[in-house]
């Protein structure tokens, strides 16, 4: 140990009883604080690494996304309400006629209801004549229609007055149904979905339900 001492003084230039001896120690000292001061470092604390590549990608938490869907059909759109409306009228009524169990029903749309406003409507008609440079005449026409909505006043709000009020257009409706397998059966749903919801019969689909 201590020739082994001895050879590191000589390295730093200190030498046994020299002048630079108690400096080269005390640099020694320091050097071995330091070292042990970054083991202990290195045990307690613990470095995660971070993928610099995803960070702002992270999926959403499914919590959140769930809390951020409505809950009641209503909500979601327009459409779909309208939908779900259709489909629990119409699965209340077959699931009442003889010989039909349960029965899902899907209804889908293509437009929501349309109402008709009452207006002013004012039509004009303007006649143009030129002649060109050979004597040529060219006649034009230009009509114009301009109107306004007629509007009534409740409690100081205006309301457009409504003539008509257009039904939503069903594109199709589909009902899965037990007792479809019979033919006279199928046959009946069939009627009550088209005189229910007023749609044609080749845009509706009666199939049997699977049985239990």
């Amino acid at each position: 140990m201590k020739q082994w001492l001895k050879k590191i003084e000589g390295l730093l230039g200190g030498g046994e009883g020299g002048a630079r001896r108690s400096q080269t120690f005390r640099w020694l000292i320091i050097l071995g604080l330091i070292g042990v001061g970054i083991m202990l470092f290195n045990s307690f604390v613990n470095v995660k690494k971070i993928d610099s590549e995803n960070i702002g990608r992270e999926p959403p938490d499914p919590v959140a996304s769930m809390a951020s869907l409505p809950s009641d059909p209503a909500d979601q759109n327009p459409f779909q309400a309208i939908e779900f409306a259709f489909e629990d009228k119409i699965k209340g009524v077959l699931e009442n006629i003889v010989g039909v169990g349960t029965v899902d029903v899907m209804v889908t749309v293509d437009s929501t209801e349309e109402l008709v406003v009452q207006r002013n409507v004012k039509d004009s008609q303007q006649l143009t004549e030129e002649t060109d440079a050979n004597g040529g005449k060219r006649h034009m026409t230009q009509y114009t229609r301009d109107g306004e909505i007629i509007t009534y006043e409740i409690s100081g709000d205006q309301t457009p007055i409504v003539t008509k009020k257009l039904k939503p257009q069903i594109r199709g409706v589909l009902v899965v149904a037990k007792g479809a397998e019979n033919k006279v059966v199928k046959d009946l749903i069939t009627d009550a979905v088209e005189k229910g919801l007023n749609v044609a019969a080749y845009r509706i689909s009666v199939v049997p339900r699977k049985q239990d």
